[in-house]
């Protein structure tokens, strides 16, 4: 509860309950399969796609909530 209140909702003005829920709904989604925790060997903990053998190419992340998550 502490991490979605430090990191979304103290940085945003929401102006309503869909605004409220866009956030949550967001913050969820990029803290379970975007977001690595390092207690847990520094893995994310339900990715989207396989975890390449190799990395190669640059550097790609996704913004949510206009770049207060990437």
């Amino acid at each position: 509860m502490r991490s979605v209140k430090d990191e979304v909702l103290s940085r945003l003005i929401l102006s309503s309950e869909h605004s409220l829920r866009h956030a949550l709904t967001q913050y969820e989604a990029h803290d379970h399969t975007e977001r690595p925790y390092q207690g847990k060997g520094n893995v994310i903990l339900l990715p989207t796609a396989a975890p390449d053998r190799e990395h190669e190419g640059p550097v790609r992340y996704r913004e949510r909530l206009g770049g207060l998550l990437k």
